[in-house]
C-alpha cells in the first residue's frame, strides 16, 4: 500500500510538472511575442499540433506495452499519397480516404504480426517498414507531389466547425476514443500489463501476442488518420510529408508522462506534450528561429525527455 501511495504521488507531481512547463512557456512566449496570444496564432497552433497528437494515440499505445513504433511518419505520407491519387482518379472522397486508412492499418497490422509471431524487435521491423512505406510513396509518385485535387479536399484539413478548425474535431474524437478504450476496456488494461510485466500477463491469461498485433494495427490506423489530415491541410500529396513525426510522436508521449520502459502513460499526457512541442515550434517561427536551428533544438528537446523518463523508470 505504502508503494502504491509512492507512485500516486510521484504520478502527481509529474503532472503538476507538465502543467506548471506548458503554463511557463505561454507566459514566456506572451511576453516576448504578444502575437502569440492572438485567437488566429491559437487556432494555428492547435491545427499544427493536430497531426502529432493524433499519431500520438497510437504512439501512447505502443511505447505503454514497451514498444516503439518508427513507421509512423512514413505511414502518414503513404495514407496522403493513397488518398490524393484515389482522389485524382476519380474516386469519392470517403472512399479514397478509407483506402488510404485500411492500407496503413495493414501496415500496421504487418508490423505487429512479424514482431510478435517472427520474434524480432519492433524497434527493427518499424524501422524497416519506415523505410518500405517512404520507398512506396517515392516508386508511386516518382518523387511528384500529388495535384489537382478536388476543392472539397480542403475542408478536412482546412475547413472550420463552427471557430474551432476540423482537423482538431477529429483529434478531439480520436482522443476521447483512445481514452474511453484505454482506461475503461479489457484491452485498454491489459496494454499496461503488458508493458509492466510481459510474463505476469501472460500468467495472468491475457492474450498477449494477439494484444500486441493489435496495438501496433491501431497506430497504424492513427497514422493514417493524422497523413490524410495532413495531406488535406496541404491540399496536396506530398512525398515528404511525415518526415520526423515519430520522432515528434514519440517526444509528445515522454514529455506527456508516457514511459518508454513500458507500463506508464496517459493520454492527456500526450496531448499535452504534443501541445507544449507545438507551442515551441510556433514560438520558435515567431521569434524567426531557422528552422535548422529549429532541428537542433528538437533534437536536444527529444535526448532530454527520454533521458528523464530513463532516470525516472531506474528509480
Amino acid at each position: 500500500m505504502k508503494e502504491k501511495g509512492k507512485q500516486i504521488k510521484k504520478q502527481n507531481w509529474n503532472d503538476l510538472a507538465i502543467f506548471f512547463i506548458l503554463l511557463v512557456l505561454i507566459i514566456i512566449l506572451a511576453i516576448i511575442r504578444p502575437v502569440f496570444l492572438t485567437p488566429n496564432n491559437i487556432l494555428n497552433i492547435m491545427r499544427q499540433v493536430s497531426v502529432v497528437a493524433i499519431i500520438g494515440i497510437g504512439m501512447s499505445y505502443v511505447l505503454i506495452s514497451a514498444e516503439i513504433d518508427l513507421s509512423v511518419g512514413s505511414l502518414a505520407a503513404l495514407a496522403g499519397i493513397a488518398a490524393t491519387m484515389a482522389l485524382k482518379s476519380g474516386m469519392g472522397m470517403g472512399i479514397s480516404m478509407t483506402i488510404a486508412v485500411v492500407i496503413t492499418v495493414f501496415c500496421g497490422l504487418l508490423n505487429g504480426a512479424i514482431h510478435t509471431f517472427v520474434k524480432i524487435p519492433s524497434f527493427i521491423v518499424t524501422m524497416g517498414m519506415l523505410n518500405i512505406a517512404r520507398g512506396i510513396v517515392l516508386v508511386m509518385t516518382n518523387s511528384y507531389p500529388v495535384t489537382g485535387l478536388p476543392d472539397s479536399f480542403k475542408m478536412l484539413g482546412r475547413g472550420y466547425i463552427g471557430f474551432v478548425p476540423i482537423p482538431v474535431v477529429v483529434m478531439i474524437v480520436c482522443y476521447v476514443i483512445g481514452y474511453f478504450v484505454l482506461k475503461y476496456t479489457k484491452f485498454g488494461r491489459s496494454i499496461y500489463a503488458i508493458g509492466g510485466n510481459i510474463e505476469a500477463a501472460k500468467l495472468s491469461g491475457i492474450p498477449v501476442s494477439r494484444n500486441k498485433v493489435l496495438i501496433h494495427t491501431i497506430s497504424g490506423l492513427t497514422a493514417g488518420i493524422a497523413g490524410v489530415v495532413l495531406a488535406s491541410r496541404l491540399f496536396s500529396g506530398q512525398p515528404s510529408a511525415g518526415n520526423g513525426l515519430e520522432l515528434d510522436a514519440i517526444a509528445a508521449c515522454v514529455i506527456g508522462g508516457t514511459s518508454t520502459a513500458g507500463g506508464v502513460g496517459r493520454l492527456w499526457g500526450t496531448l499535452l506534450g504534443a501541445l507544449i512541442m507545438g507551442i515551441i515550434t510556433n514560438g520558435m517561427n515567431l521569434m524567426n528561429i531557422s528552422t535548422n536551428w529549429q532541428l537542433i533544438i528538437q533534437g536536444i528537446i527529444i535526448i532530454v525527455a527520454v533521458g528523464l523518463d530513463r532516470i525516472k523508470s531506474s528509480n
